[in-house]
């Protein structure tokens, strides 16, 4: 197959020199990865994987791949498999992406409860969290509406759970610094949630904080979680699985949802012949219905 000229200049971006991976050793990768993250790299993902995990041989002093995969193998290979996939995966994400997924939140989730009054335990799962933004966005959305509905939503027991697949990115999320460009698409009735940092860039608020516990999870792995969320944000992800293990994580999804739970996916993805325990609201947002 002849590699595609966007995802060769891709791989040079994001670090790629003359190392290259050859069919074998990709198979292996391609196999490793898919068992243990279940991400499923297409042939055409070729050149891609080499570019991102030519930084990890860089780092370990290796001149091929061979040395690599001969690691990834042996009794080193179980230490190494967090940074591979920490390398391979993809970290794309934005303030308020796929904004309407926040108007819903805002406008058809929490509004409603507010006119039902009292207090009440709200729980958000951002499981693909990325650097943060997504999480951050929802908890601003979450903070705006407590502050505006007081005192008819009482005391409320309002947490966020972010997790993601990269350790790096987790770290990076639970730091909350970003550079001044990422945050500029923020709208203006957000913007007092950013404050500049000591150094350089901005950084999230602590009151907006205080709303999110970030912690490293494979959706593969066992979940830790106690307790039902309200709406689930799991967004972006599926499209590196294969349609068995959709729907798996789906349903898994659905047990952990409230009744008439809400979950957000991402703008090319579905739930059609994947998993029938929820009702399409539009615009990528499913609600639970068994």
């Amino acid at each position: 197959m002849k590699p595609d000229p966007a995802v060769k200049q891709m791989s040079r971006q994001l670090g790629g020199d003359s190392r290259t991976i050859e069919t074998a050793e990709f198979a292996f990768i391609v196999d490793l990865v898919r068992k243990t993250a279940g991400i499923s790299l297409t042939p055409n993902k070729r050149e891609l994987v080499a570019g991102r995990l030519n930084r990890r041989l860089r780092a370990l002093g290796y001149a091929d791949f061979r040395q690599y995969v001969k690691l990834l193998a042996g009794v080193g290979g179980a230490a190494e498999l967090p940074e591979m996939i920490n390398a391979i995966t993809t970290n794309l994400t934005s303030f308020f992406r796929e904004p309407h997924h926040f108007r819903y939140l805002a406008q058809e989730i929490l509004a409603p409860l507010a006119k039902q009054g009292g207090g009440r335990h709200f729980r958000i799962w951002s499981a693909a969290c990325s650097s943060g933004e997504e999480p951050y966005s929802a908890a601003m959305v979450l903070h705006r509406f407590l502050q505006s509905s007081r005192p008819r939503t009482g005391q409320w027991d309002a947490r966020i759970l972010a997790t993601d697949i990269d350790s790096s990115m987790v770290a990076t999320a639970k730091d909350g610094k970003y550079d001044a460009d990422r945050v500029v698409s923020i709208a203006n009735e957000y913007r007092g949630y950013i404050t500049e940092a000591e150094d350089e860039g901005v950084c999230i608020a602590d009151v907006i904080k205080k709303y999110i516990i970030f912690k490293q999870l494979n959706l593969l792995d066992p979940w830790p979680m106690r307790g039902l969320f309200d709406v689930v944000f799991c967004r972006n992800v599926v499209i590196y699985f294969e349609k068995d293990v959709q729907r798996v994580l789906f349903d898994r999804i659905a047990d952990i949802l409230k009744p008439h739970g809400v979950l957000f996916i991402g703008h090319s993805e579905t739930l059609f012949r994947v998993c029938e325990r929820f009702e399409s609201l539009g615009h990528t947002i499913y609600r639970k219905i068994k």
